[in-house]
């Protein structure tokens, strides 16, 4: 995506199910567990470029010893930070302290049987430590520690913080992670108090009591009513004290999650391939956790995925496989390269057909994929035209003109590179601006003068702003006769509430030329009725409200939309003409049949939440408030 929206985090949960000498004995290392977290991390680096952490926890460790450690990074390297930092309990010790398990895990913290590690990409809060995942939620009784992270945003944050203070709780702030750590929180003590108040008139002692909750502590109970009342997307993993372990999946599958398990280990991540990679397992030996699902681990090491919610329609996140998650999945790089085959057609009418004078090329990098789907599109039309060709030709086939006929092929270049960052201390406007036009740089000399066509293809726009002030000017210097910039995913119109950070209307290119055409119309009236309807259903109950502002977009043909955005990305004083090609919603869900949570394009948001933020950020829009909209 040549701009950045920040997006998805990542979670990576561990729990070895053999002691360490095991690990020691067969790997070699005692820190096995500790380098496969690292290993399954950096796979998903991708996911996370504000901060990192990782948490341990041992199991069956003596009153009085540490058996919990956490540690956390936002240091610009912060994946090599926190390792580093880890490994520094380590320096220094002789050769046979680092080869004995025994000795490392009573003496070295992060020596753990349980391990979990998140990658956090941050929307709207600040970058602190303190928002770094995991979070903590620390008691004297062991069965009442509480550590979780997650890759999660939940629409409903007010309603869930005032029920705490309705149970009593004091939260040191209004946030989706504090909010959840205590809601889980709370119903972890509910769990083991009834437990304790079970046991205890059998004349059980308390440190009796403690294994038998160890044992019969019913996590699924205790996910089914932590989260309830909770509406977005999520995935959450836990670790609790004792050693029991989960992970939990929204009931629409927004949020993605997949695990491997075997007689040594168990593993959870946000993506398939690095769990393959990592652990060096085939495809279809990682499973993803099903929606409105927990897996659960408990200490003794028993595996099981079990409901905690009533499933929703499913709803996976169309985003993840269009840009968030690495396209090294074999589902998600073919669905990339399928949605770039079905730009074929419209970008051979965009150029009218001619190959002679078109380049083809993309921008970012992450559009790579997708652009080998739009090439094996046009070579599939252009063997047609030869074939056609050919045919014409009837009996008296001429060699040099079947030499030329077969010869025509797409003009494939990289023309647009992306630079080293530009950094710049000016603070007047038109510096400023003149010196973020080049943060990408174009290879000269390949597209001819007046002549050719520049086709480029990325894989979303969201603003439109680094087309115009960027790309579109540094490419324009080629002196193309035609720019035609093309969108493997469809026009992103609605806000997002489910771990994206897009909730400002009028950041979107899409919607903006909405509200230019309809101005231009004298329509602008519409806008102010929908405010109305929006305003009047502001104080209902979440469920009974209905997306206002999709209304709006029906005004006007798809094409029509694309075509005030490629006004809006121009910038001034350009020569070539610029077009914009955009993924219709229903290609999109052809190529990505099993992921089509595609609210942000279409409206249609899986749980009531979404149509309520839809409005609040319509309604900020109209207002010319800047607030976020959740």
């Amino acid at each position: 995506m040549s701009e950045q929206i920040k997006h998805e985090c990542g979670i990576a949960l561990i729990r070895l199910l053999k002691p360490l000498e095991y690990y020691h004995k067969k790997y070699g290392t005692a820190f096995y567990g500790i380098n496969q977290l690292q290993l399954l991390m950096q796979k998903q680096r991708n996911r996370g470029q504000d901060g990192a952490g990782m948490a341990t926890i041992k199991l069956d460790v003596n009153p009085g010893k540490k058996y919990i450690s956490r540690k956390r990074s936002i240091a610009s390297n912060y994946l090599e930070d926190l390792f580093q930092q880890i490994h520094l309990h380590f320096d220094g010790l002789p050769k046979e302290k680092l080869n004995d398990p025994a000795w490392l895990k009573e003496n070295k913290p992060y020596m753990g049987e349980l391990l979990l590690g998140h990658l956090r990409y941050g929307t709207h809060s600040d970058n602190s430590i303190e928002t770094c995942h995991p979070f903590l939620r620390q008691n004297n009784w062991i069965t009442r520690n509480l550590i979780v992270a997650g890759n999660f945003k939940l629409t409903n944050v007010d309603e869930l913080f005032d029920e705490l203070v309705d149970l009593g709780q004091y939260p040191k702030e209004k946030s989706d992670t504090v909010t959840v750590l205590e809601k889980i929180g709370h119903f972890l003590d509910d769990e083991v108090q009834r437990l304790h108040t079970w046991y205890k008139p059998d004349g059980f002692s308390n440190m009796e009591i403690n294994n038998l909750i160890y044992d019969n502590l019913d996590v699924q109970r205790l996910l089914r009513r932590a989260s309830k009342k909770f509406d977005g997307g999520y995935v959450m993993a836990g670790l609790i004290g004792h050693g029991d372990a989960f992970v939990l999946r929204d009931p629409s599958g927004i949020r993605p999650a997949f695990y491997y398990h075997d007689e040594e280990v168990v593993v959870v991540a946000s993506e398939r391939p690095a769990i393959q990679t990592v652990f060096d397992v085939p495809f279809g030996q990682v499973k993803e956790l099903q929606r409105g699902h927990a897996l659960i681990v408990k200490k003794k090491g028993a595996v099981t995925e079990k409901p905690f919610i009533d499933q929703l329609e499913r709803k996976a996140c169309s985003f993840e496989r269009i840009y968030f998650s690495r396209g090294t999945d074999r589902d998600i790089y073919l669905e990339r390269k399928k949605l770039g085959e079905q730009l074929a057609d419209a970008v051979l009418e965009a150029v009218d057909f001619d190959f002679k004078h078109t380049v083809f090329s993309f921008v970012p990098n992450t559009a790579e994929t997708a652009f080998y789907g739009l090439m094996e599109g046009l070579e599939k039309r252009l063997n047609v035209i030869k074939q056609d060709k050919i045919l014409k030709m009837g009996k008296e086939v001429k060699p040099k003109k079947l030499e030329k006929i077969l010869a025509l092929k797409p003009r494939i270049e990289k023309i647009v590179v992306k630079d080293a960052k530009q950094r710049t201390f000016i603070a007047d406007t038109t510096s400023r601006e003149a010196m973020v036009s080049h943060v990408y740089d174009v290879t000269y000399g390949i597209v001819e003068n007046d002549r050719d066509t520049l086709v480029l293809l990325d894989d979303s726009i969201v603003r439109g702003t680094t087309l115009r002030d960027s790309i579109i000017q540094i490419v324009s210097r080629l002196k193309p006769k035609k720019i035609v910039i093309v969108s493997s995913a469809p026009q992103i119109r609605f806000p997002d509430c489910y771990g994206i950070d897009m909730s400002r209307m009028k950041e979107f290119v899409a919607f903006r030329a909405l509200v230019a055409l309809l101005k231009k119309d004298g329509k602008e009236h519409l806008l102010e009725e929908a405010y109305q309807r929006c305003k009047a259903q502001e104080y209902l109950p979440t469920e009974e409200i209905t997306n206002e502002v999709a209304s709006l977009y029906e005004e006007y043909a798809y094409e029509k939309v694309s075509k005030k955005i490629a006004e809006i990305v121009t910038p001034p004083k350009i020569k070539p003409k610029i077009e914009v090609i955009y993924q219709t919603i229903e290609g999109l869900r052809r190529a990505c049949p099993n992921n089509n949570g595609d609210w942000y394009f279409s409206g249609e948001y899986p749980t009531p939440g979404g149509n309520r933020v839809v409005n609040r950020a319509f309604m900020n829009f109209m207002e010319g408030s800047d607030k976020r909209a959740y």
